[in-house]
């Protein structure tokens, strides 16, 4: 069973789905007709695609297919844009259409017909995010901490960009399989069992924590290595636990099961949750068999004692599957593991949230799942390292930031500045409100980031509360909500959403024409498996809504304009809280 369906049919990748943004999909449609109607059909015009205008003084949407067509046809490309234009009268969602340069094609929507597209985004569930994942699944790995050490802040981006994609993925209309993988096996073990029996008191042993784990595999590695009989009765213990001794299975459950209760604590501070939760150790059974297939198949062969499977044609080094002292490693774990998923849930995409430094080691074991006859759609989702301005963080060196301390501390700061500005809260309020801008500021800090880049970690960038931050976004929405309550008191009864819309002024109709991105905000995130396009939107949208609220007065306005003013200002509220919500990060009404 477990062989045959890792050959399944050919797997479908995420597609960009062409009524992702309807501007855009039916601007598009009518150049095509358009370019049928001048040229024919002996030519393919599918792709002929519109943007976004870079430049709003010309118009607000562009199509620069007449270059790339022009080399088609041997004919100039501004000559192809002036026969497109003049093929096909102008559609009434268009107000003008201009060529520009070599043969740049600018269109301008009508206002009327503006408001009508973003009306309707307004009313579809999630402001229009397409359900394009319908039918498929995708397996998320993320966050994946090792049992008995504390979770420190090199563990954030692995968990707050896992969990953003989860989310994006889940809007989208995929099943997802959020799966935590747990370190939870291998040669540490043998030093912690070691160093439980030696190192503990009873009262400690009774009363143990993670904390006291890390102190304890500490104390044995470093004595490990002055002590080679030290070293030795580690791995007597290691091989009992692997040859499933009672007591030394016990103590080793007992550290999974301190450690878990340690993570959720942590992951429920942090709103993320996991449909499966399975160390390495879940797989252990698997592994011979694992290797077995790779034999018969004849990819995994004898070096110098070991397995390997040779990928020079790959361009890569070989793959050791196997130690030559017939232990196994972590390629042949996670071979072993995408069988598995494979089995179990026939995923489309299986997607892993590591660090830099394993970029190769995807590559190879990848490959050799591909050798294997896998085709579900292998994807690590790589990030850069997050370092203190002197240098890495290391256990041994003792330089860790606790994640827990970063939390803690980032909700304090958080709280003095809510206990300064709104002093009439009530206390249990004001620290709901410090949990949900600290630990938001801690989020957006690493998401607003492209995941390659490295992040160099300091409180004041972490905690920042005003640029492009998290606390920013918060307040902004927070701001509008103030504003649709003021109306509320003005208007009772009424609701915004319902009100007509006019677009009349041009920071109206530029407002509107950034909320229309937003579902393709959301695909492109997916697509690219980088929360930060969704956060670089959402800034975008926040400042253009600023620019918006300075220069178009709502409330004082005449009851017209002011009812089309408050409504466009509560479809900022929707895709604000939207969209913070896709990041992980709460959306206070009041701050």
């Amino acid at each position: 069973m477990l062989d045959t369906r890792f050959n399944t049919q050919e797997k479908v990748g995420l597609g960009m789905q062409e009524t992702v943004n309807r501007c855009e999909s039916q601007l598009a449609e009518w150049l095509r007709q358009a370019f049928r109607a001048a040229f024919g059909e002996a030519q393919e015009w599918e792709s002929i695609r519109v943007q976004p205008a870079t430049d709003a003084r010309f118009g607000d949407f562009q199509c620069n297919d007449a270059m790339p067509a022009a080399k088609l046809l041997r004919r100039p490309p501004r000559a192809v844009a002036e026969a497109v234009l003049a093929a096909l009268p102008l559609p009434p969602m268009l107000t003008r259409a201009e060529i520009a340069g070599p043969g740049f094609i600018n269109l301008t929507v009508s206002p009327e017909w503006l408001a009508e597209q973003v009306a309707a985004l307004s009313a579809a569930p999630r402001f229009g995010i397409p359900v394009a994942g319908h039918g498929r699944t995708v397996v998320i790995d993320y966050s994946s901490p090792n049992v008995a050490k504390p979770m420190h802040i090199g563990h954030i981006r692995s968990t707050v960009i896992g969990n953003a994609l989860d989310r994006i993925f889940r809007a989208l209309g995929y099943r997802v399989i959020a799966d935590n993988h747990l370190g939870d096996w291998g040669t540490q073990f043998g030093l912690l069992i070691q160093g439980y029996r030696t190192f503990l008191s009873d009262a400690e042993r009774e009363a143990l924590t993670v904390e006291a784990l890390e102190r304890v595999y500490v104390q044995s590695y470093n004595r490990s290595k002055e002590d080679p009989a030290w070293l030795e009765s580690c791995k007597a213990e290691l091989v009992k636990l692997q040859q499933g001794d009672p007591e030394n299975r016990a103590i080793w459950e007992r550290f999974i099961a301190i450690s878990r209760n340690e993570f959720d604590r942590i992951y429920k501070r942090l709103d993320v949750s996991f449909d499966l939760t399975r160390g390495e150790s879940f797989y252990n059974d698997m592994l011979p068999e694992t290797i077995q297939m790779l034999q018969e198949k004849g990819l995994a062969v004898e070096s110098d004692g070991a397995l390997v499977v040779r990928l020079e044609e790959e361009g890569m080094p070989v793959c050791i599957v196997r130690k030559s002292d017939g232990g196994f490693n972590y390629a042949a774990t996670d071979i072993a593991t995408v069988r598995s998923r494979v089995a179990e849930f026939n995923p489309d995409r299986i997607i892993y949230v590591t660090d830099e430094r394993q970029q190769l080691h995807f590559r190879q074991f990848f490959a050799v799942c591909a050798k294997l006859g896998c085709t579900a759609r292998l994807e690590h989702v790589w990030f850069g390292l997050m370092r203190l301005p002197e240098g890495t963080f290391s256990t041994r060196q003792g330089n860790v930031i606790k994640l827990e301390a970063l939390l803690d501390e980032a909700e304090r700061r958080a709280l003095e500045i809510i206990k300064a500005s709104n002093n009439d809260m009530p206390e249990a309020e004001q620290k709901a409100l410090a949990a949900a801008i600290g630990i938001g500021a801690i989020k957006y800090a690493d998401l607003s980031h492209d995941p390659q880049t490295l992040i160099v970690f300091t409180w004041e960038k972490a905690l920042a509360l005003e640029g492009n931050s998290g606390p920013y976004l918060q307040y902004a929405h927070a701001r509008v909500c103030s504003l649709l309550d003021k109306y509320a008191e003005q208007v009772p009864g009424r609701d915004p959403l319902g009100n007509v819309l006019l677009l009349n002024e041009p920071v109206e109709k530029t407002l509107a024409l950034q909320l229309m991105q937003f579902p393709a905000a959301v695909l492109r995130a997916a697509e690219t498996c980088k929360p930060s396009v969704l956060a670089d939107y959402l800034f975008s949208l926040s400042q253009t809504y600023s620019s918006f609220y300075q220069r178009s007065p709502v409330l004082k306005a005449e009851p017209a304009v002011r009812d089309s003013r408050i409504r466009l200002c509560a479809m900022v509220a929707q895709v604000l809280a939207e969209g913070l919500g896709l990041l992980g990060i709460a959306a206070p009404r009041r701050i």
